[in-house]
Parts: structure tokens; C-alpha cells; sequence
């Protein structure tokens, strides 16, 4: 049964006249209106007079014109009320604009509609958060109450030649400050002390209609006093890209969105559900796969889908790579075929113009991999999709340059303590071309619909990722998903070969749910029971759990850049092989002739990986696991981390990073690299590490681990003493305190003072402020004791300082 879709009103009220009906304002023609329309009036320039002799025309989705220094759309009646995709991209980059540069989105994606009143057309912004069956009573109440702003009106200059169309002047629309197509936020003007836009130096740039798709470039120049490059200008010029693309007239059945398989998702509020709320809808992002032969794939057989997924690789791309991209495209194709489908996936070299001249990676008909020469390192994989359904229209993922250092450290640093071929900075170019193979396969991932699975990687146990057997038919995880980068557990004497990620149990199965093919489907409601099903099956197998992505860790099983099941163990091993690649690192970076800067960037980025393993190693303290379930399946969805897990990770970070790391402290690579700092870089590893700990949130999971499970909980006041132990042991040993040590013990109390004088009023009505102050009067004690024992000048000195700077925080006016 067929819904009809309406906007959340963006403004109070529309300026109509009383005369006007509402069923003109919602599209739908008064009897005369069609005979109206056919006949020209005198309001209406003739069509010869607009649009010239001399126009440069491109016929398409509808005709875009250019005569002289104007432009114009002219647009078939037959389009009126259609619902069209508006996809807004910044494709002139300014350096420091932002994180992403040429091809990045500025807008989020929307959907408008062109409707005729008298002699304008207006455009109004259409949104898909609140539906209703057309058919039940309450469509009229959503009708009513999700209204349609009016982002822009455009008069009508004339009709089309058969009078079937209207000829309207869009210059203004692109040269405008219009926010749903702007290039900045508000963040960004505040930032730049944006004035305005300057119309003068905005410019359309040109145009291209395509059969389902019609491209606008043009140029918006801001007036504003801090501008992020180019200052003396005080001028910022951005070249937007505008993709108008008509949405499918026959929607796809969308497909439900579970929490226990990832997919990108869109939400409504449906207010037709049985239910006595308005309920959400919640479909999964996915390409239209149908296959072209139902009784052979009904029976089981691999069958060619009617429409396949198609990659074409920019022809800016260096020569070099494009074998290895289209490897990375294709690595997906065994996750179609356990879906059903074979050659679901293909990748393509884009034509050249004598192949075919009017082939162009901005018509929507053509998937890219647009190769951008920007200093930004990295990669991503947008797609566009139908908001009504979920159904993915096109993708063109960003390929910046210099992804390729950023893959050249992440496999130096993570495996070149027993990889021969890692050891040196540039690598061959079958290695580049592999690890660039594995980038493109994670970013098409994300181009059919899957968000990263970061956990997945717990998964697979410490022992299996040291197995050089079970690393020769495996990745680091069971999703290229995650972001398990490269095998930093196995040592030397382990003799793994393999330390890549590549698309694995969990991909192919969630293709599989996404993809695979269910006959006589109507709704997306008559095919839940199957999903049900098809998730019940895997339930019980952690290669197949989705852990979300995180901004903050809670879930300790679902960290970002980690491998295997044990944080501890995982990253003790991988400092183990930190420390074999530090000794060996200017040896390994030395290029004939060349200066430092290479040993500069790679010694940044072991310290980078360590405090990293510090990171993973933290979360396990007071972190809770979630593994989503349903009401029919046992067990907890939501699990404290083990008392035993949580004991070992201060005691790791007290061994590994609170007591000084030495080696990394490496004069032979300093003296190279500068003149100042390691004080500092130790300080800020450590201070980093320990706010992390005495964040409020994570004490009050500590302390709420504690109400609710009792003494097989890691108690707050236990965590406080060991840290207290382990940061202050010299107290206990009269051994001289380093500089280092001497930074760590004043952050420590600074933070434990931070928290006792806290202002926020949710968190001084919790333990933690009585918490910190019972550690400092305990800390206060053993200081002087301690001081007895101590001979060093210096640290005495800093032991007295710590008494009067505790003294202060525990009685602030004595």
C-alpha cells in the first residue's frame, strides 16, 4: 500500500493569498489549470526572445541554458511535484577550509519538489521524517502539520516552445547566500568573521544535464577578515558543485535496519503503524539488486543481477594504482555470491572521450573513485541515497594522495619489527599497490551501505593472530570494516606472513543480509521474521557481532585501531615490537643525502601507536561490553568488564607507562630530530592517560559496577589505591624521583584536586569529589612518611610542594 511522505515544517507561515486552495498548494491542478497552461499569456516573455539564438543549451533531466552572461533552467511541466535529490559538494578546496577537501558534501543531502503558483515557480524543501498511509484518517493531521518551506521562488520568464515547460532565470539562486546550498556553517563564518557573500564575484560557473541528473558549478565569495588562506584577499572563493537527481518514480521495497548487523540507516516517524504511538520506520541504506533469473536463484543457484554495482576509476588515477583499486572494488564480490549473486560488483577504467565523448564522472548514472591531489591523508566513501527507501542511487569515493603516507606508517609502524619488506620509507610498489587495495575495499564497504564494525576484531584471540597457519587465510578480524589496521601482535619468532585486514566472516554475512533476494515481498513489515531468522543463526558466533563506533569508549570490546581479544596482552606485544623497530629506526629511515625528516615523522608515529595501546588499555577500566539482542535471545545485553580485566589494565599502565618509559627517550634520535621536548611528550602521554581515568564518567561506572555487582566488582576506592601505589611507589623505597615522575605525581594530585572542588552539581552529589578527597588526605600521609626516607635534594623539594599544594585543595581559605 502506497504511503505519501511529507516534510517537518522548517517555517511558521507561508505568505499565500486567501484565494489560493490548499490543494493547489500541495500539487494537485485545478480542472482548467492544464488548458491554463497550454495557452501563452502576455505575462510571459516570448521563448525566442529568452532563450536566443545564440543560447548554448544541454538537454537532460530538463535544459539548462546559457545566453550571454545568463542562465536559466527550463524545466517540464511533467516534473512539477516530482521529488528531486539536491546533493551540495564543495569541488573548489581552499586549504584550511576544513577536514576533506575537493568532492567533500557541505550539506547533508535533500529532497526538493518545484510547484507553478500564478506566474513563479516555487521550490520547496521536502523532508522524510513523519509518513502516513494516504488512505488512513490521520493522513490529513500530517498533511496539515508537516508543511513545506519555500526555500526560493522563481518568476517565470517564458514558456517552452510547445508551451509544456517553464523557462526560469536561476542566477540569483546560485549566486545567493542560500543556506541549503551553501559551502559554510555557522561555525565556520564565526571562525572566518564572515560578512557576506559577495554577488559581484559570484559566478555560475557552467552547467551539464544528464538524462537523471542535472550539474551546476558555480562560485560563492565570502567577504570576511580571517579567512583560512590567502589572507590579504579578505576574500574566500569556494567552487560548489550542486547535483540535482530525480528520484525513482517506483520506489524500492525498503529493507529493515536491525541493531545487530551494522548498516547505515534512515529513520521516519510513521503515524499509521499499529501501535499507540507514532512509531519509527528504519530502513537500511542498500543498492537495488534484483536478480535477473528468479527461478535459478530460488533454487539456489549464483545468478547476474538485472542492474550490477559499477565502479569506474578516475582517470586521474596514477596508472600504477588502478589494477589494485579495481582488486579492491572486486575483493567484494564473494560476499555477493553468498548473497546469491555473481559479477554483483564489477569494476571499470573510464572511457576515454573517443570511447565515448559524453561520459562524465558527475552523471549520476556512474559510480567513481575520484582521485583527489591534496595533501590530506586520507580516503571515504559517501553514497547518495533515496530518503523514501534507502535505496543507494550512486557513490563516489574520495581518493586523496596522500593516503598513501598515512598507509606507509601505519604498516611501517605495526609491523616492521618482523617484516623485512616494512623496513625502510618507501616501500615497493606491490607492497603500496596491496595496502592500497586493502583502503579501497574498506571504503566500497562503506559505499554499499556498512558503517565500521569496530567489534569485530575482539573476535579473533590473541594465539590465532600469532598462528602464521590461521594468519595465511585470514585478516586481523573478521570485518575489513574495523579499524584493525595491521597485525602488531605477532613476534619474530611467530614467522606470520600475512598481517593484512580483507573482507571477511562478518562482511560476507552482512551482504548477505542486506542483499540476498526474498520473493513476494511487498513491505518492508513481511519479510522481518526471515531476517529474524537468518540473525538468529549467527547469533551465538562473535565473528558475526557489529560493535558500533564509539566517540567516547564505554564498550572496551569496540575500540577504534585494536586487535584481539585482551588489550593487555595485544599491547604489551605490541610495545615489545615498538621497541625493536625504535632501535632500529634511524638505520631504517636513512635515506643518502637526505635530512631527518623522515625519522622525525616515524618516531612521532611509534609514540603515536603507544599511547594508542594506552588508550586500549584504558577502556577496559570501567568499560561495559554490549552485544545487542532481542527479548527472545538469553542473556544481558549491557556487561561490566571483569574484575580480573580491569585490575590487570592499572597494573599495565603503572608498569608500561606511569613508570617512566625509557626507551623511549632514545638521545641518538632526539639529538637528530630537535633541540627540545621529550619532557613534555612524556608529560602529556601520561597526564593524557590519567584524565582518562579520573574522568567523571568513567568513575561513576566504576562506582555504579560497584552497587550493582558487589565485591566481584573492581571497586573505585581499589582502582584509586593502585594508581596511588603505582605512582608513588618511590615513598615506599626512598629511590630518587625523576623529572618525568616529579610531572606525573603533580598531575596526578592537580586532577585528584580538580575533582574535589568540582563545580558541577552532578557530579559533587556523587562519591567522586569524597573519593579524591580521601585519596589526597591518604596520599598527604604517606608523602610525610615518605620524606624521611628521601635524599634527593630536588625531590624533596618537589615531595614538600606536593604537601602545601594538598593542603591547598583540602582547605582552600587556610
Amino acid at each position: 500500500m502506497k504511503k505519501v511522505i511529507f516534510s517537518f515544517a522548517l517555517m511558521a507561515f507561508i505568505g499565500f493569498s486567501a484565494t489560493e486552495s490548499q490543494a493547489q498548494l500541495f500539487g494537485k491542478k485545478k480542472k482548467d489549470e492544464t488548458k491554463k497552461e497550454s495557452s501563452p499569456k502576455s505575462k510571459y516573455q516570448p521563448y525566442s526572445k529568452v532563450i536566443t539564438s545564440d543560447a548554448e543549451s544541454d538537454e537532460g533531466l530538463f535544459t539548462f541554458h546559457k545566453v550571454d552572461d545568463k542562465y536559466y533552467f527550463e524545466i517540464p511541466q511533467e516534473l512539477l511535484e516530482r521529488e528531486i535529490l539536491i546533493v551540495s559538494r564543495i569541488s573548489g578546496h581552499v586549504k584550511g577550509l576544513n577536514f576533506g577537501g575537493a568532492g567533500m558534501k557541505s550539506r547533508p543531502q535533500q529532497v526538493i519538489r518545484f510547484q507553478k503558483k500564478d506566474n513563479q515557480l516555487l521550490l520547496r524543501s521536502v523532508s522524510y521524517n513523519s509518513v502516513a498511509n494516504e488512505e488512513d484518517p490521520i493522513y490529513e493531521s500530517v498533511k496539515n502539520n508537516n508543511f513545506e518551506p519555500i526555500v526560493h521562488t522563481f518568476k517565470i520568464e517564458a514558456l517552452g516552445k510547445d508551451s509544456s515547460s517553464y523557462v526560469i532565470d536561476v542566477e540569483d539562486f546560485f549566486t545567493s547566500d542560500v543556506p541549503m546550498i551553501g559551502a559554510l556553517y555557522d561555525y565556520q563564518r564565526k571562525a572566518f568573521k564572515i560578512s557576506t557573500v559577495d554577488k559581484g564575484r559570484s559566478v555560475i560557473v557552467h552547467g551539464k544535464a544528464f538524462p537523471e541528473n542535472v550539474e551546476i558549478r558555480h562560485i560563492l565569495t565570502y567577504k570576511g577578515s580571517e579567512i583560512p588562506d590567502n589572507q590579504l584577499t579578505g576574500a574566500l572563493s569556494i567552487e560548489m558543485n550542486q547535483s540535482m537527481i530525480l528520484l525513482p518514480e517506483d520506489p524500492m521495497v525498503p529493507r529493515n535496519y536491525d541493531d545487530r548487523v551494522g548498516y547505515f540507516s534512515i529513520r521516519q516517524l510513521d503515524y499509521s503503524k499499529d501501535s499507540h504511538k507514532a512509531d519509527d520506520n528504519r530502513f537500511i541504506t542498500r543498492w537495488k539488486l534484483e536478480p535477473s533469473d528468479w527461478e535459478a536463484y530460488n533454487k539456489g543457484e549464483l545468478v547476474e543481477p538485472v542492474k550490477p554495482i559499477e565502479y569506474y576509476i578516475d582517470p586521474a588515477t596514477p596508472l600504477e594504482w588502478r589494477e589494485f583499486i579495481k582488486k579492491g572494488i572486486e575483493d567484494w564480490q564473494p560476499a555477493f555470491e553468498a548473497a546469491g549473486f555473481k559479477n554483483a560488483i564489477v569494476a571499470k577504467d573510464a572511457p576515454t572521450k573517443e570511447e565515448d565523448p559524453d561520459w562524465s564522472p558527475e552523471d549520476i548514472r556512474y559510480s567513481v573513485i575520484r582521485y583527489i591531489a591534496t595533501d590530506i591523508q586520507n580516503a571515504q566513501g559517501p553514497h547518495v541515497h533515496d530518503p523514501r527507501t534507502g535505496e543507494i542511487l550512486e557513490s563516489d569515493i574520495l581518493w586523496y594522495h596522500n593516503v598513501m603516507n598515512l598507509l606507509r606508517n601505519w604498516y611501517f609502524i605495526q609491523t616492521a619489527a618482523v617484516n623485512p619488506e616494512a623496513q625502510k620509507v618507501k616501500f615497493e610498489e606491490e607492497l603500496m599497490g596491496e595496502l592500497i587495495r586493502f583502503v579501497a575495499a574498506h571504503e566500497v564497504g562503506h559505499t554499499l551501505g556498512l558503517p565500521h564494525n569496530m567489534g569485530s576484531s575482539v573476535a579473533y584471540p590473541i594465539d590465532s593472530l600469532r598462528s602464521a597457519k590461521f594468519m595465511e587465510t585470514h585478516g586481523v578480524a573478521p570485518s575489513i570494516m574495523d579499524y584493525a589496521r595491521f597485525n602488531y601482535v605477532a613476534q619474530p619468532e611467530d614467522e606470520v606472513k600475512n598481517f593484512f585486514p580483507m573482507v571477511g566472516e562478518y562482511d560476507k554475512w552482512a551482504i548477505e543480509y542486506g542483499y540476498r533476494a526474498i520473493p513476494n515481498i511487498d513491505t518492508a513489515e513481511e519479510e522481518e521474521s526471515i531476517l529474524n531468522g537468518w540473525i538468529l543463526e549467527k547469533a551465538d558466533d562473535p565473528v558475526y557481532r557489529y560493535g558500533r563506533q564509539q566517540r567516547g569508549v564505554v564498550d572496551h570490546t569496540a575500540q577504534t585501531e585494536d586487535i584481539g581479544d585482551d588489550s593487555m596482552i595485544a599491547s604489551a606485544l605490541g610495545i615489545k615490537n615498538l621497541k625493536r623497530i625504535a632501535e632500529r629506526l634511524i638505520e631504517w629511515s636513512s635515506e643518502e643525502g637526505e635530512n631527518y625528516d623522515e625519522l622525525s615523522e616515524l618516531y612521532g608515529n611509534v609514540v603515536g601507536q603507544y599511547n594508542r595501546y594506552m588508550g586500549h588499555v584504558t577502556g577496559n577500566v570501567g568499560g561495559i561490553s554490549e552485544y545487542y539482542k532481542t527479548s527472545n535471545q538469553e542473556g544481558a545485553i549491557y556487561t561490566h568488564a571483569s574484575k580480573d580485566k580491569q585490575t590487570r589494565a592499572i597494573a599495565f599502565l603503572n608498569e608500561q607507562l606511569f613508570e617512566t618509559p625509557e626507551w623511549l627517550i632514545d638521545a641518538e634520535i632526539l639529538g637528530r630530530i630537535e633541540s627540545s621536548g621529550i619532557t613534555d611528550r612524556i608529560k602529556a602521554l601520561q597526564t593524557r592517560t590519567l584524565g582518562s581515568l579520573f574522568s567523571a564518567d568513567r568513575v561513576k561506572r566504576v562506582l555504579e559496577n560497584e552497587a550493582l555487582n558487589g565485591n566481584n566488582a573492581y571497586k573505585a576506592t581499589q582502582m584509586m589505591s593502585d594508581l596511588r601505589t603505582g605512582i608513588f611507589s618511590e615513598l615506599r623505597t626512598g629511590r630518587s624521583i625523576d623529572t618525568y615522575r616529579r610531572n606525573l605525581q603533580k598531575a596526578f594530585v592537580e586532577q585528584l584536586g580538580d575533582l574535589v572542588n568540582i563545580e558541577d552539581d552532578d557530579i559533587r552529589t556523587t562519591d567522586i569529589p569524597s573519593l579524591s578527597r580521601g585519596n589526597l588526605v591518604t596520599l598527604r600521609a604517606e608523602i610525610n612518611r615518605g620524606l624521611a626516607r628521601q635524599s634527593d635534594q630536588m625531590s624533596r623539594y618537589h615531595l614538600q610542594d606536593l604537601v602545601s599544594r594538598i593542603d591547598q585543595i583540602l582547605d582552600p581559605r587556610g
